[in-house]
């Protein structure tokens, strides 16, 4: 497995507020992310669980913002209480003509058990593709 971050991106037809707002707001993190977030602040320190299901696993997905740069930047460590490994996400906004790129770099998936499929390389660029598009998709209506 390599130790490659794995990096998706997608131009979005919104304002760098509005984007700002999906990307760290609870109530909208819910429309396109996961829907059964329970709470989320962007501030520095926040942490925040909740459970996902997925076949007969369970996934609970410990979250604690580590850097928040309003408008531009958000950090997660993104860990499961139920498996060993360590992973960083980084949402990143910046500028391109009238749009807004928004870049996500997920590392550190090669430290989660790799007999585990939901933890392959393959799986998580295809959950990071899904999930920028649900955003992209949500942000257009």
């Amino acid at each position: 497995m390599s130790d490659k971050p794995i990096i998706v991106e997608q131009y979005l037809e919104a304002s760098r507020q509005k984007v700002w707002v999906a990307i760290t707001q609870q109530d909208q993190m819910i429309q396109w992310f996961f829907e059964n977030i329970e709470s989320f602040r962007a501030e520095l320190g926040f942490k925040t669980q909740f459970v996902v299901l997925s076949g007969d696993r369970t996934f609970t997905h410990l979250w604690k913002i580590l850097e928040v740069e309003p408008m531009k930047k958000i950090v997660y460590d993104w860990r499961y209480s139920e498996y060993s490994g360590n992973g960083k996400v980084t949402f990143l906004l910046s500028r391109e003509d009238d749009n807004i790129l928004l870049t996500i770099t997920s590392e550190g998936m090669e430290s989660f058990p790799q007999d585990i499929p939901e933890f392959t390389r393959a799986n998580c660029l295809g959950g990071w593709t899904y999930f920028i598009r649900r955003l992209k998709t949500y942000l257009d209506n």
